[in-house]
C-alpha cells in the first residue's frame, strides 16, 4: 500500500492510498480523483518522507513514553520551512503547515452541521418558507436553492446561510 500526500490546485493537501504507483497514475490520467474538500480534481502530487515501520523494541516505546511530547522524537517526520537568506528558520511537525488546521476544523464543523440537519434536499425552499410562515414545525434543514431562491428567502426575512458541501457529502466526510 502506497500512502502519498496530495494537493489540489486549491492548495488543499489530503492523504490518498494506493496499491502502487502505477496505480496513483492510472487514477490521476482517468480523472478519478477529486479534493475532499472542494471537489476540485486537478491533484498533484506533493513531495513525502518514507515512513519505515521496522516494529518497536521495549526500550525505544519507553523512550517514546517519557520524551517531551513538545520535541520531535529522534528520526520523526519534520519539515524545515526556509528562512531568509535560504537557512532553515522553523522546523515544526507535517500536520502543522498552513491551512491544514483550517480543513480540519471546517470538515469538523461541517461533520457537526450534517449530523444535527435534515437533509430536505430540493424541498428546501418550499419547507424553509411553511416553518417560516408556521405551517411546519421549526427545526434545523439543509438542502438545495438556487442563488436567486436564496435571496427571494432572505428578502422574505427568512434566514438561510449558503454551505459549502463536498460534492461525495452523502458518504462519509474524511
Amino acid at each position: 500500500m502506497k500512502v502519498l500526500n496530495l494537493r489540489c490546485s486549491r492548495l488543499h493537501c489530503f492523504e490518498g492510498w494506493f496499491a502502487s504507483e502505477n496505480d496513483f497514475q492510472s487514477q490521476l490520467t482517468r480523472g478519478l480523483m477529486e479534493c475532499p474538500v472542494c471537489a476540485d480534481s486537478e491533484i498533484q502530487k506533493m513531495p513525502s518522507a518514507p515512513r519505515l515501520n521496522f516494529g518497536a523494541q521495549a526500550a525505544g516505546q519507553a523512550e517514546l513514553s517519557a520524551r517531551d511530547p513538545a520535541q520531535p522524537a529522534a528520526g520523526s517526520q519534520v519539515q524545515l520551512d526556509k528562512g531568509e537568506g535560504g537557512g532553515p528558520a522553523a522546523v515544526h511537525e507535517p500536520l502543522n503547515r498552513p491551512g491544514l488546521a483550517e480543513q480540519a476544523a471546517f470538515l469538523v464543523a461541517l461533520r457537526q452541521v450534517m449530523a444535527a440537519t435534515e437533509d430536505v434536499g430540493r424541498r428546501f425552499v418550499e419547507e424553509a418558507r411553511r416553518m417560516h410562515y408556521g405551517e411546519a414545525p421549526a427545526r434545523s434543514i439543509r438542502g438545495q436553492a438556487s442563488p436567486r431562491e436564496a435571496l427571494e428567502m432572505r428578502e422574505e426575512g427568512i434566514e438561510v446561510m449558503a454551505l459549502p458541501l463536498l460534492l461525495g457529502s452523502a458518504e462519509t466526510l474524511q
